[in-house]
């Protein structure tokens, strides 16, 4: 089948943590905002593979060539030219309670998590979101295995399609993050997401390192208590593929509450996602 390429400008919004690829060795789900203003999801996306002039940050701005994902039925799904990544100089700040970020972000929010999957069983669509639980109760962390399967491995070992093979092996989070919270929405009986952001899933593997046994309280003192208390946090959601009324936090978005925090406000994701040398 050949590709309708098609340039789109897109500011990167939501980047989930790399996972073993049937195809690939191993890509990330990409979630973003066209100049225009509609939801995009890029697929696969080899972000370590990448050149390093090509590998983009959260919230900065890119111009790619997109076409319509063949298998893919989700209508913001759309694959990419790798090759043709051109990655525009800057950040979207995050002075002034994230003026900058907020001005793209906000007009896709949606009333809550309740709307946005009763919208999708409905009509097919939506299956990118945005939103704020009115209540966030807690940060569940669940042990997981800590080795890949044999057959995630061979996934792993494979010869890359595009750029040249990581210098290290991804690395197995043993950990699942989850959220459990309430929406602003009439007889929401509240949800519990899995949430596969590649921030959450780094400041793992930075603490882990730093802090050895004691990785949890830092971790949840950024990532619950400050995500509950200190910062208006709001979740970047979608469907999965394989299970499409399955939904999953692919990206957090938490401004401070109030201007007098914007100072002491926890470092931005940005500055986390960077570390791809870790890897």
């Amino acid at each position: 089948m050949i590709t309708e390429w098609t340039p789109a400008r897109v500011l990167i919004t939501a980047k989930t943590y790399p996972a073993p690829a049937k195809k690939g060795v191993e890509v990330s789900c990409t979630g973003g905002i066209t100049a225009e203003g509609n939801w995009i999801r890029l697929f696969p996306v080899p972000f370590r593979l990448l050149d390093q002039e090509k590998q983009f940050q959260k919230y900065q701005w890119i111009s790619v060539l997109t076409g319509k994902a063949p298998n893919d039925r989700r209508p913001e799904s759309f694959k990419l030219d790798v090759d043709s990544i051109s990655i525009e100089p800057g950040v979207l700040s995050t002075a002034d309670a994230w003026k900058a970020r907020k001005q793209v972000v906000m007009p896709l929010e949606s009333p809550s998590m309740c709307w946005l999957q009763a919208n999708r069983d409905a009509h097919g669509s939506p299956t990118l979101g945005f939103f704020k639980p009115k209540v966030l109760r807690r940060l569940i962390i669940e042990p997981d295995s800590r080795q890949w399967t044999p057959a995630e491995i061979a996934r792993l070992g494979q010869y890359p399609l595009f750029g040249k093979a990581p210098e290290k092996m991804l690395e197995k989070i043993p950990y699942q993050f989850k959220y459990e919270f309430i929406c602003d929405y009439p007889g929401c009986r509240g949800h519990e997401m899995s949430c596969l952001d590649w921030e959450i899933r780094q400041s793992y593997r930075k603490w882990s390192r730093q802090y050895g046994t004691e990785w949890e309280e830092k971790f949840r003192q950024r990532f619950e208590h400050d995500m509950i208390e200190r910062l208006d946090t709001h979740f970047f959601v979608g469907t999965l593929h394989q299970f499409p009324s399955t939904w999953i936090i692919v990206g957090l978005f938490y401004p401070p509450k109030s201007p007098e925090l914007a100072d002491s406000a926890i470092e931005s994701s940005t500055s986390i996602a960077r570390q791809v040398a870790l890897f």
